[in-house]
């Protein structure tokens, strides 16, 4: 059998849809030693490892090895036999797709994302999307979203996929990238995707008017290759994001400006939660911690449902 070396550009659970570096596509399954390896997650394979494969005599592929991953992004597996489910792997960047309203995005689930991404090495922009719906109120809000999240040091933009001509900036975020697209269901991403590639034509869904909330159009994440150059990763919309893997006393590394503040601290296992002493919570009294950010970062170190190392 020939061995050949890949890109997962699909996971459906139990196949994967294999790029080979020949060019060809193929559908793969794992060999089962693979599973075996003490990997505690829902998919030992995800869209983005680099595989090497061989093809069977039914004409399937079988994935024999897993290369080495640069990063990956992660969130809780919702099976509770397992502890994670990747939900990519090798990217360059994160994009969070976030909305003010239609539907609300929480500023706890900005918040994770970032740090979950921050613990993976992985840069981060925000996309505050359909601002062609944002009344005078919203657009306050979406501006002191921008200023905080721009003066903590990440990079934001604000969209119109349904009425903005214009999108160039945001193609030039993905171009030439690896790319993961998230954000929850019904905030648009594969209406903001359709439009800097129509070719790809992906689902889309309109949002539940009685609840504001949005109807899932992506099952399984998949990488879609860019006509301009790079990649994007659809993940599925995602309506909770837990941290896992880190450290519970490096938590506070994954938030910039409060890992700026905390060396000052009285004690150095500080968790900045009731420790006397504690320059962070004295930099939240003072204003130069927002606390909005200081309460995301509270309530997933008090979150009894994380998996902490």
């Amino acid at each position: 059998m020939e061995q050949k070396n890949g890109l997962v550009i699909k996971s459906t659970g139990s196949r994967y849809t294999v790029l080979s570096d020949d060019g060809t596509i193929m559908i793969c399954r794992i060999r089962g030693k693979i599973r075996l390896q003490g990997i505690k997650s829902t998919n030992p394979v995800s869209v983005g490892d680099r595989v090497v494969f061989d093809a069977d005599e039914s004409g399937e592929g079988v994935i024999s090895e897993i290369k080495e991953r640069k990063n990956y992004i992660i969130r809780k597996a919702t099976n509770l036999s397992k502890e994670s489910h990747i939900i990519a792997a090798n990217v360059d960047q994160a994009v969070l797709i976030v909305t003010i309203n239609y539907p609300m995005t929480s500023r706890v689930f900005v918040d994770r994302f970032i740090a979950a991404s921050e613990a993976y090495g992985i840069p981060v922009t925000l996309v505050f999307n359909k601002t062609d719906r944002y009344d005078a109120k919203h657009m306050q809000i979406l501006n002191e979203w921008r200023e905080l999240y721009e003066g903590i040091g990440y990079k934001t933009m604000a969209v119109s996929a349904k009425k903005q001509e214009d999108l160039s900036e945001f193609q030039n975020l993905l171009k030439d990238k690896i790319t993961v697209l998230s954000g929850h269901s019904g905030v648009g991403k594969s209406t903001l995707i359709n439009r800097v590639e129509p070719s790809l034509n992906l689902k889309t869904a309109e949002i539940s008017s009685i609840h504001h909330s949005g109807k899932h159009t992506t099952t399984f994440a998949e990488m879609h290759a860019l006509s301009f150059g790079g990649y994007i990763i659809d993940t599925p919309g995602i309506r909770g994001f837990g941290l896992i893997h880190i450290e519970r006393e490096e938590l506070y590394h994954y938030f910039k400006e409060l890992f700026e503040f905390a060396k000052d601290c009285r004690f150095n296992n500080c968790s900045h939660y009731s420790e006397p002493g504690c320059s962070v919570k004295k930099a939240v009294e003072e204003g130069h911690i927002a606390l909005s950010r200081y309460e995301s970062y509270l309530s997933i170190l008090l979150d009894k449902n994380e998996k902490y190392r």
